[in-house]
């Protein structure tokens, strides 16, 4: 398994060993090499931060400020996913993750054999790993990692109702070229109704005889059967609502009553389908040998399968550091030292290579640093035209001789939507009132930026109060192997976690702003239309409003 890559008589001799990070064969064979070999120094596949943890320190909070940069929270979850997998495979085969590197630091150690930290920072691999990725590939990824948390089940069921949010302001704007009538709304709110009152009661008692996770489906189904039966056919709520809900009340309602009950349909759907096919557990960890394991280490196991159809990460996570460990065992090389690497399988063959042809290693400094992302930068452009569409908005009614009061309302009824949406539902992921106060205040300028999230400026709140570090994830590694806690108590552990709760109420914050975008577009902002004579009307001033810009423009150019 081991070879010997021979260096220039006047330079140091590497050994390089090729470990499996969850194996017990290479714990063993480590703890051999060293003693057979006695070099002058081990090198091992570490950084500082993870040697630190690996002899029990705690890690380093997450900084207030790093949040604000962006990204942060995603790194976090992509290398949730990595040590999530590593984890699994590890109680698959009865060893610690990373056990082949302690025995290579303890044994080197109890020799009195210095040790090399080699490894690149793993914060910066993640973030270069992060950046390399497509929004396609990252989504896949989540998708991973959330089919890990709980079940597809679940998991349709939360899709279906973020599709569903965005679904039924596209029926309340479309509605009527589908044929979708006042009426309809009207039977839709009802039957919504209906079905929410009858799942709470439904649900409610079937937790009394079944666990959590199946009372809530069981509350689903029986309030979509009471939806479907006693509103949708029989229109029995009609009257009620006819005579309790204004027309704009009964719009909004029913597009969404639509648009949610759809999108949970085909998301429980795909969910029943996905969890009865298993296709939403990929491929088993059983199906891995140990002689697969020790022909690759853990994460070169997944980054090969991504290497299909995420290039970028997988020279992140792979190739980048193949050429960086290589040139911090060369340099001991270089230093006449007599070198044990001990780092991943995966890594063997690169970094070999590199030891045989050092001219080949890239710069050391393009190893390192943040990663700029790669193609075109679509979401800047977008923020960027979706901010200078909004001010034009304004500028454009204000220069048509729109009086200011009603652009005041106007905005403060953005300001108000943006703020309830988002701070309501930082709220309900469990964020300080604080934190969901600041987030609600910034959402409205959020909203004009894409490129901003109040979520950040959630998290950078409740950072303030409380730590958040990488141990983390070892806590939500064996919260979700637990099959036995029922799921609802299940949820309330993994919120006692501070990294899930940061992770939930910046998410929350995000989704809540979104939400009243599309809501405020799609149903308040024609109300205000109307008092100025409808969408035609408002489109004439803003034509009339940029004619008169440009005629002062040209006048003060002129």
């Amino acid at each position: 398994m081991s070879n010997r890559a021979e260096s220039a008589p006047e330079t140091g001799r590497v050994r390089v060993v090729g470990t499996a990070h969850v194996s017990a064969d290479s714990v063993r064979e480590v703890e051999e090499t060293i003693d057979a070999e006695r070099p002058d120094v081990v090198a091992v596949e570490l950084d500082e931060g993870r040697y630190r943890q690996m002899q029990g320190e705690t890690p380093d909070d997450l900084d207030p400020g790093e949040l604000l940069q962006g990204n942060t929270v995603f790194q976090f979850i992509a290398y949730w996913m990595l040590s999530y997998v590593q984890a699994q495979m590890g109680e698959k085969f009865d060893v610690k993750p990373g056990a082949d590197m302690l025995a290579a630091v303890e044994t080197a150690q109890g020799h009195g054999i210095d040790v090399a930290l080699v490894d690149r920072d793993i914060q910066t691999t993640i973030q270069r790993f992060w950046a390399r990725m497509s929004f396609v590939e990252k989504l896949r990824m989540a998708g991973g990692l959330a089919f890990g948390v709980t079940d597809a089940r679940v998991v349709g069921l939360m899709f279906g109702l973020l599709v569903g949010f965005v679904a039924g302001p596209v029926i309340a704007l479309f509605g009527g070229f589908l044929g979708i009538t006042d009426a309809v709304f009207v039977r839709a709110l009802g039957s919504a109704l209906a079905g929410v009152v009858s799942g709470l009661v439904v649900s409610w008692v079937a937790s009394l005889v079944v666990d959590d996770g199946d009372s809530i489906f069981a509350g689903i189904a029986g309030g979509l059967a009471v939806a479907l039966l006693g509103g949708a056919t029989l229109g029995l709520t009609d009257p009620f609502v006819q005579s309790t809900f204004s027309g704009f009340v009964i719009q909004v309602g029913g597009s969404l009553a639509l648009g949610i009950s759809g999108g949970v349909v085909v998301g429980l759907l795909a969910g029943f389908v996905l969890a009865a096919t298993g296709m939403d557990r990929g491929e088993e960890v059983e199906e891995l040998d140990m002689a697969e394991l020790t022909d690759t280490d853990v994460v070169s196991v997944m980054m090969e399968e991504f290497r299909a159809f995420s290039p970028g990460g997988a020279e992140a996570l792979i190739d980048e550091r193949d050429a960086y460990l290589a040139h911090n065992i060369v340099a001991l090389r270089d230093q006449g030292k007599d070198v044990v690497a001990v780092v991943g399988a995966g890594h063997k063959r690169g970094i070999e290579n590199y030891l045989r042809n050092p001219e080949t290693l890239p710069p050391m400094e393009s190893l390192t640093g943040v990663a700029e992302k790669r193609g075109i930068p679509w979401m800047k452009i977008i923020g960027t035209l979706v901010s200078v569409g909004f001010v034009a908005f304004f500028v454009l009614l204000a220069m048509a001789g729109v009086r200011d009061g009603f652009l005041l309302r106007l905005f403060g009824a953005w300001f108000l939507v943006n703020g309830i949406f988002a701070a309501g539902l930082a709220k309900l992921a469990g964020a300080r009132w604080s934190s969901a106060t600041v987030g609600g205040l910034v959402a409205w300028m959020t909203s004009v930026n894409p490129l901003l999230a109040p979520g950040w400026f959630t998290g950078y709140m409740e950072l303030r109060h409380t730590a958040v570090n990488v141990a983390d994830i070892g806590r939500l590694n064996e919260l979700l192997t637990d099959e036995e806690t029922p799921l609802g108590e299940l949820l309330e552990q993994m919120f006692d976690v501070p990294l899930f709760r940061l992770i939930m109420v910046v998410a929350m914050t995000n989704i809540g702003s979104i939400i009243a975008s599309l809501l405020f577009v799609t149903y308040i902002l024609p109300l205000f239309g109307a008092e100025l004579g409808g969408a035609e009307a408002v489109s004439r001033l803003m034509l009339e409003g940029a004619r008169r810009s440009a005629e002062l423009v040209w006048g003060a150019v002129a």
